[in-house]
């Protein structure tokens, strides 16, 4: 019967170290973003403006592809 209660009780601490870190870190995740969110392609073209080029939709995809691609290779 005790290794019965072992077992229950280190399931139980395992399921809840997973549950509190799952939200530790959804939390840590969600603040993140807030400070720093993903580049969009309105910020590119508010960069581009500010560099006085004028943001054409080729330019833009050509650039939001070429993100892609380098943070797809950083990755590796």
């Amino acid at each position: 019967m005790n290794t019965g209660i072992w077992i229950l009780i280190v399931v139980i601490g395992i399921l809840g170290g997973a549950t509190g870190g799952f939200f530790l870190a959804r939390n840590y995740m969600k603040k993140y973003f807030e400070k720093n969110p993903p580049i969009n392609e309105e910020m590119i073209s508010a960069m581009m403006s500010q560099m006085g080029q004028k943001p054409s939709a080729k330019k833009l995809n050509q650039m939001m592809a070429s993100m892609k691609a380098q943070s797809k290779s950083s990755k590796k």
